[in-house]
């Protein structure tokens, strides 16, 4: 599967990034199939092949999701933003974690409230004092 995706250049602490079309497997500072442009993330500078992006999204290539956000922003494409961001297992086990607590929570107020208006809702029988039971029972 190809891939459209960063190889990292420049010098330490001043990121520059070339936009390259390879296999999804290769390494990215390998040979690529094409060089489609450059990134400066300092400046924002974006340097784009736009017909070769196209092309090569047409022919089946998949963008990164950084690429792909990069691409979105400047309206080469459309869509909905993806996220790059890689969570640990553990990280994951405690975000899953905590919402099911806040989902317990909030099973538990929607009881509570839910026992308030049963009880709100149920008429409330009149009171009978001991000379209307009398009444009713001599008659």
């Amino acid at each position: 599967m190809l891939s459209i995706r960063f190889s990292r250049t420049g010098k330490k602490k001043q990121p520059y990034y070339r936009i390259i079309v390879l296999d999804k497997r290769k390494d990215p500072w390998g040979d690529y199939l094409e060089m489609l442009g450059n990134y400066d993330p300092r400046s924002k500078k974006l340097d784009i092949k736009i017909e070769r992006v196209k092309y090569w999204l047409s022919v089946g290539a998949q963008a990164t999701n950084t690429v792909f956000n990069l691409l979105l922003r400047n309206g080469l494409v459309k869509g909905k933003p993806k996220k790059s961001v890689k969570l640990s297992e553990k990280r994951k086990v405690k975000i899953s974690k905590k919402k099911e607590a806040e989902q317990e929570k909030i099973k538990s107020a929607q009881a509570v409230a839910q026992a308030a208006t049963e009880a709100a809702a149920k008429p409330s029988e009149p009171e009978v004092t001991p000379s209307e039971e009398k009444e009713e029972q001599a008659t």
